[in-house]
């Protein structure tokens, strides 16, 4: 039986034809390509992290494809540039959406396998000469999301043994297509990740910038003093402030940076801060303002800036020195005559230019029943569907046919009154700082 045994197995082998055995190579081969294409699909599900999957998906395409290496490029569309956060051996690289081989995948939507790439006229030479890196043959693939929009470009480079085959190709397409729709997943988590990160931070921006508003309105013998403010986003550009000095007189504050948002908000800040330094180091008002004008002057670039109302309450003598870089109009009612005059700035906004010297105004006298009226321009531009503003005279009858009240009764009629005007959604901060003469 054994003799018998080993000539079977002998004639067996010598019978088999060499397309039997092509085609159990090519089968053997299609099956480990299969259980790559598998493992891939489980890397990439467990993969979380936009840089990390990225990797797995160059590294994994070239050792599938039996490249030299593999650079994938995300695509950018607001830009419209391709962009690569990963690319082995070389650094980050970004160029338009136009040019190269990656570029013509992204006009037409389809694969690419190039032989030569140096004979192709749509290579691009100059990566090749950044990097040192000799690119021969090139397979590029277009990765495409579950919608079907483009998310990059892989390529393929420099395969071992010669030129990308048709069934290279058909490996890759299936590798991009699970690979566009797994970097689609993450760019969005990761998108999902910053957004969060963003308002997480501008959370804590607005808890420190209403930390930096006065927590009760201020005590000054013979006067009301109230202070309201409501910024357009969760952080803005206005602010106000309450300070007490020597001999019982009291800052005041009112400033309003151009826009509104986070950039607006830290010029505020910077404002508030010089001014109370400013203050507590001397008590010459010209200086103060000067001197804050000039260090915003130095830190602010281009059109920059920021309105701001400064002055000092001396209750002693019943009067309020100020200057008003570029904060108008100024609300002064006189109770004598029942009215409201409208004041002008007396100089440029802070930040603006810093070898102006800016002017104080004439000291406001205070009497019983005046009161004085800080507003930025939210109120005043506040615009209706119809485009109609809100203005300053709405505001001043408002004072008049209020001014009778306490300050707290007054500032609830100004904001009475333009809420109910109002059929817009606020566009801009709003800041109020209300002085009455008891």
């Amino acid at each position: 039986m054994m003799p018998f045994s080993g000539i079977r197995l002998f004639c067996v082998s010598v019978l088999l034809p060499e397309s039997t055995m092509a085609h159990d190579d090519q089968t053997r081969r299609q099956l480990g390509d299969l259980e790559g294409l598998l493992e891939i699909s489980r890397a990439m599900a467990a993969t979380a992290d936009l840089d990390d999957l990225l990797l797995v998906i160059t590294s994994h395409a070239a050792k599938m494809l039996d490249a030299d290496r593999a650079t994938l490029f995300l695509y950018d569309s607001e830009n419209h540039v391709l962009r690569s956060r990963v690319a082995q051996g070389v650094k980050e690289i970004e160029f338009p959406a136009t040019k190269g081989i990656a570029g013509a995948v992204v006009r037409s939507g389809k694969p690419l396998n190039i032989e030569d790439a140096y004979e192709d006229s749509r290579f691009n030479r100059e990566i090749d000469v950044q990097t040192g890196y000799r690119t021969r043959s090139l397979l590029a693939l277009p990765l495409l999301g579950y919608d079907n929009d483009l998310v990059g470009v892989l390529e393929v480079l420099n395969k071992r043994g010669g030129p990308f085959e048709p069934y290279d190709e058909s490996i890759a397409s299936a590798l991009s297509a699970q690979a566009g729709v797994a970097l689609q997943r993450a760019r969005l988590a990761e998108h999902y990740r910053e957004k969060l990160q963003m308002e997480q931070a501008i959370e804590i921006a607005r808890q420190i910038q209403q930390d930096f508003l006065p927590k009760t309105n201020p005590k000054v013998p013979g006067f009301e003093i109230v202070g309201w403010n409501c910024a357009c986003d969760q952080v803005g550009g206005d602010c106000y402030d309450f300070f007490h000095l020597r001999d019982r007189r009291l800052a005041v504050s009112l400033g309003d940076a151009v826009g509104h948002g986070i950039g607006p908000a830290l010029i505020s800040v910077e404002a508030r801060a010089a001014l109370r330094g400013l203050a507590w180091a001397t008590d010459d008002l010209s200086v103060i303002v000067n001197r804050a004008n000039r260090m915003l002057s130095r830190d602010l670039a281009g059109e920059r800036f920021i309105t701001m109302f400064f002055g000092i309450l001396d209750p002693g003598r019943v009067r309020l020195e100020y200057c008003s870089a570029g904060q108008a109009p100024i609300l002064f009612y006189d109770r004598t005559s029942s009215s409201v005059r409208r004041l002008s700035a007396t100089g440029l906004p802070l930040g603006m230019m810093a070898d102006v010297e800016l002017p104080l105004a004439e000291p406001l006298t205070f009497g019983s029943g005046d009161v004085l009226t800080l507003l930025t321009d939210g109120f005043f531009e506040w615009e209706r569907q119809d485009g109609e503003q809100y203005g300053a005279d709405r505001v001043c009858r408002t004072i008049v046919e209020n001014a009778d009240a306490p300050a707290e009764k007054i500032l609830a009629s100004i904001l009475g009154s333009i809420f109910a005007f109002a059929d817009t959604p606020q566009s801009d901060d709003l800041t109020v700082v209300l002085i009455k003469k008891m």
